[in-house]
């Protein structure tokens, strides 16, 4: 099997384990009154989970490759070329995504968000350092004003040292 179909059946698995929590785990603890809404807290993961699934099955099943008269498009992997993509860019990026995930309670949203900007742009190859924080600044405040005052969801905007 190729190396796109191993990938694409890594994340049907995946997406079936998402929706499997989805679907049957986060609905059983809620109050009476949400219980009533046509949406759920739960609702855009499963939306999620099947897109996902459907997804990863056109690739799994082969449905998105062109007629087998024509040869290797520019957009195929290559397993010969490996060696030649930019992995440890990937690597960086996953790497630096746990990091993100970990520090974001200690550190508190708008530093942990405002480094993971910068970081990966700089993984990236973004040199301008003059137009990489004050962006990674703007979007990190905008969102944060987004999900805390519009949304009314709480996040921890300050690291835990600095209190509530």
């Amino acid at each position: 099997m190729a190396l796109d179909r191993w990938i694409a059946l890594i994340f049907v698995t995946f997406c079936c384990a998402y929706g499997y929590l989805a679907f049957f785990t986060m609905d059983q603890l809620l109050p009476p009154f949400m219980q009533r809404n046509p949406v759920w807290p739960s609702t855009f993961p499963k939306v999620l989970a099947v897109l996902g699934a459907l997804t990863g099955l056109v690739v799994l099943l082969g449905l998105e490759k062109p007629e087998a008269g024509k040869g290797p498009s520019a957009t195929d992997i290559n397993l010969a070329r490996l060696h030649e993509y930019k992995i440890g860019q990937a690597l960086l990026l996953l790497g630096l995504m746990v990091l993100y995930a970990l520090s974001l309670r200690a550190a508190g949203f708008l530093l942990a968000t405002t480094v993971f900007l910068v970081a990966g742009s700089a993984i990236l190859g973004e040199r301008k350092w003059h137009v990489m924080l004050p962006v990674a600044m703007l979007a990190t405040g905008c969102v944060w004003y987004l999900v805390q005052q519009v949304l009314g969801i709480y996040l921890r905007p300050l690291p835990y040292f600095m209190g509530t």
